[in-house]
């Protein structure tokens, strides 16, 4: 990125954790080989990436090691065993949680839409206009609405393998409130 160790120390101090220079240049020169996971999370930060590119540079090398003093595969492969989507047992884990994140950017991005389109009715003079935003808008409360739903199944059947749900924003807690098993409702009685 054409910074020197100086401006990347610079970088990481803006952030509040500095990292010296003199240990960003023992870094580089692989005089330091284990580097603890806030100082990634902070160079990635301060290089403008995501943490996982710095541990698998996609695109700039060509393999990787998968651990520490082991043979080296191609980058791709390493990343995909640390982000979880080579086979390891916790696919199906994985892929519910990712289906979650999927709904939740959904039903956020349909409610912005919908809200657009009411806003959209709520300025026009032109009754064809005004109706047609009002069914856009209906449209995508719908489809938020779905999305909610979905949010809720997925939930239930985290909770129903003893796991804990992704975080929800404080404005989406009625798809917990709606999406409780009976046993959840026992368990809150008692």
């Amino acid at each position: 990125m054409g910074m020197s160790a100086q401006d990347l120390a610079d970088a990481c101090e803006e952030i509040g954790y500095p990292i010296p220079r003199n240990v960003l240049a023992n870094m580089e020169s692989g005089r330091r080989t284990m580097i603890p996971v806030p100082d990634v999370m902070v160079l990635a930060e301060a290089l403008h990436t995501h943490p996982i590119c710095l541990l698998f540079p996609i695109g700039y090398t060509a393999t990787a090691p998968m651990l520490p003093d082991r043979d080296r595969v191609d980058t791709w492969t390493a990343l995909s065993w640390f982000t979880g989507e080579l086979d390891s047992g916790n696919e199906e884990l994985l892929r519910i949680y990712r289906l979650h994140h999927a709904a939740l950017d959904s039903a956020e991005r349909a409610r912005a839409k919908a809200l657009h389109h009411r806003r959209q009715a709520a300025a026009t003079h032109d009754p064809g206009e005004r109706a047609e935003a009002l069914r856009s808008a209906e449209q995508y409360e719908r489809r938020a609405a779905d999305d909610h739903a979905y949010l809720g199944r997925l939930r239930t059947v985290l909770r129903e393998d003893a796991l804990l749900p992704p975080f929800l924003p404080p404005e989406l807690a009625f798809i917990d409130a709606e999406s409780t098993t009976p046993r959840d409702r026992e368990e809150n009685d008692q």
